[in-house]
């Protein structure tokens, strides 16, 4: 044999002993305690779309966001870029409410965050739209309440507030703290 078969064959063998213990060792097993465990997401939706029907049938509300993470032991929802559509079961109204964030808790309570807008999606109600950085909304109810400075804005008006609360079934709306009212002229 030649010097240079002799080389290869030192050379593979040398490599092949240094690494066959790697290569038998066991893989180590991450334990994940019960505290940790909550922590990490029992599963994730990536562009999600669902509909909520009542008992009788009718649409009570849609949900679609760009990333949903649901954390089963601890009892919520978090998604991303959610959008969540109300329909109102006696007046047919619809309400779109769109975040950066959102958590889903299971008592049927929401919470929205960062770039919250809230858009009814009637033509011809006097509020059209309300703009605020935080929500709450009980999903039985139809009430959403906020202690955040707002901007709610109709056809011909816009108001600037801190806090409110309101209920879509009854469109009853109060105002916590008005800061100013601006009436724009009709168009």
């Amino acid at each position: 044999m030649n010097r240079l078969v002799v080389s290869i064959v030192l050379i593979f063998g040398a490599v092949f002993a240094l690494y066959v213990p790697t290569w038998l060792e066991d893989e180590k097993q991450v334990i994940v305690s019960d505290k940790d465990a909550a922590l990490l997401p029992n599963y994730e939706a990536i562009n999600l779309r669902s509909k909520l029907f009542d008992k009788e049938g009718n649409l009570i509300h849609q949900v679609s966001a760009q990333k949903m993470e649901h954390f089963d032991i601890l009892g919520y929802v978090n998604f991303v870029q959610p959008e969540y559509t109300l329909y109102l079961q006696q007046s047919d109204d619809r309400w779109q409410l769109n975040a950066d964030e959102g958590t889903f808790y299971d008592n049927n309570k929401i919470e929205l965050s960062n770039g919250v807008q809230i858009i009814n999606l009637q033509p011809n109600e006097y509020i059209q739209n309300i703009s605020t950085n935080f929500i709450e909304i009980e999903l039985d109810t139809k009430t959403i309440s906020s202690d955040q400075p707002l901007v709610i804005s109709g056809a011909n008006f816009i108001i600037n507030g801190i806090g409110f609360e309101a209920n879509l079934e009854t469109q009853k709306y109060e105002l916590k703290n008005h800061v100013e009212t601006e009436y724009l002229s009709v168009r």
